[in-house]
């Protein structure tokens, strides 16, 4: 067994394809590409720079070697000095134009924009599964009567359908951030030590072409905008903007999770529960809703993670201090990570929810001779009673069966009270078709096929690409707890 410790996500939780977008080699990779984009740049904007040099650099690229770049960190304490030697060493043609006008975060920022993108991009994906498999979920339950709940009391009923698009509202405002998000991210850019270009225009003598410069190093690294001012960092604002994006994306998981826990227990829907899954070492009958508990787990670390990055930002001096690099090593890469886990959990749990009808039903009849007194009401004033004298009748019977039901433990006999009051006479042989629970669900049923269709198909169409195998995501037993 490895007896090195690892971050949980890293360990539990967390997608292979997140993990790799924040692994090492991919940032050291991409440190790299971004020093052959810079050369490339720069050559094309007249500084002799060969293409032998740069086909150099291609050419090891991928071959990072650590040992050496832990000697020469531990040597010079500087992360980006060392990687800068290491691939001078194995590119000696090369190594006089490596970083050429740089400053390190030219490289570090850029390469940590880049992991931001692409960790939006597979979060979006999820989302987009989330969102498919829940609409699938409320279409199907989009007519099945529930009581409704508020403050967690007994209300008006909706149907499971309904409920389910409270969730599934948040999870499409998810996603239209990430969206937009994406679209707004820029690269931090080639600014140098202060962010004022001062080494770009020693180097090629002309503002136009240190703009072009820049310019060109941002598309050859995917990027169409760059952050117009900077100091030495881009504004840690960026980062406070995608954490609070992950925060978004834990509040729905942790609102949603949370529901499901309630209704858990009350027996009307459970998570998914695989046939060999524990749910208690101790009490065996014991059916724990132990997904749904873990994404409100990770769900609140999201939330606070976003007021980490709020308190970084806040906290810099003039054009930087570096008191933000080892927190940020921390919250970006912890924080996509538990954003990945948070969503694949969301999917795995809605598509696969149990759903229990006759437990929902018994659960409805038992409070809604509570809730059918108005009609009822309203149908012995039509058929001639004192709307007054009735209704403090409807008030004394409903008394009765609240305390047959608190204080004895016995059914709600509020119907029974009722029909055998003569004041109801009139309406006596009508209170069974008043009890129908579709009478009381309003439009439920309408709303959720027009949300459907109006708004979570075309997002769903919007990025139908990333509907993908369900395999990439895991089942049952796979997500460990």
């Amino acid at each position: 067994m490895n007896d090195i410790f690892q971050s949980p996500l890293a360990e539990r939780w967390a997608s292979r394809e997140m993990l790799e977008i924040w692994s090492a080699d991919r940032k050291f990779r991409l440190w790299r590409e971004i020093w052959i984009a810079l050369a490339e740049a720069e050559k094309e904007c007249g500084l002799p720079i060969t293409d032998e040099q740069i086909a150099e650099m291609r050419a090891n690229v991928a071959r990072i070697d650590y040992e050496r770049a832990a000697q020469k960190e531990a040597e010079l304490r500087h992360d980006v000095m060392a990687h800068i030697h290491v691939y001078g060493e194995q590119c000696p043609k090369a190594k006089p134009i490596i970083h050429l006008g740089a400053t390190s975060c030219d490289i570090t920022d850029n390469a940590d924009l880049i992991c931001i993108r692409d960790s939006m991009k597979l979060l979006l994906a999820r989302a987009v599964n989330v969102i498919e498999t829940l609409s699938r979920f409320a279409l199907q339950y989009k007519d099945l009567p529930t009581l409704g709940r508020t403050h967690f009391q007994p209300a008006q009923p909706t149907t499971v359908g309904k409920r389910a698009c409270l969730w599934l509202q948040d999870f499409l405002c998810d996603l239209a951030e990430l969206e937009r998000r994406i679209g707004e991210l820029r690269f931090r850019g080639i600014k140098g030590t202060t962010g004022t270009q001062a080494s770009f225009l020693e180097l090629l003598g002309d503002g136009d072409k240190v703009r072009m410069l820049e310019k060109l190093v941002a598309e050859k690294m995917g990027f169409s905008e760059v952050w117009p001012v900077t100091g030495q960092t881009y504004t840690r604002k960026a980062d406070w903007l995608a954490l609070s994006t992950l925060s978004g994306i834990g509040q729905s998981a942790h609102k949603m999770a949370t529901d499901i826990r309630l209704l858990a227990g009350l027996k009307e829907i459970e998570e998914p529960f695989g046939k060999k899954q524990v749910g208690s070492s101790a009490m065996p009958y014991k059916r724990n809703p132990m997904r749904c508990e873990r994404m409100c787990a990770l769900g609140r670390f999201l939330i606070a993670n976003a007021d980490n990055a709020a308190h970084t930002h806040a906290a810099q001096w003039l054009e930087r201090t570096l008191d933000d690099s080892a927190n940020r090593r921390l919250s970006l890469a912890e924080g996509f990570l538990a954003a990945d886990a948070v969503l694949m959990l969301a999917e795995n749990v809605t598509d696969g929810l149990v759903v229990y009808p006759e437990v929902i039903r018994a659960d409805l009849e038992a409070e809604l001779p509570f809730m059918a007194t108005e009609n009822i009401l309203m149908a012995a004033v039509n058929a001639g009673g004192d709307r007054q004298e009735l209704h403090q009748r409807i008030r004394d019977h409903a008394v009765e069966a609240g305390r047959q039901v608190k204080e004895l433990g016995r059914k709600n006999n509020m119907l029974e009270l009722i029909a055998a009051d003569p004041a109801f006479a009139a309406v006596k042989e009508q209170l069974a078709g008043l009890m129908d629970p579709k009478a009381f669900i309003g439009l439920a049923s309408e709303q959720v096929e027009r949300f459907c269709a109006e708004h979570v198909r075309p997002a769903i169409e919007r990025n139908g690409k990333l509907l993908r195998c369900r395999e990439l995501i895991g089942k049952g037993e796979d997500l460990r707890v």
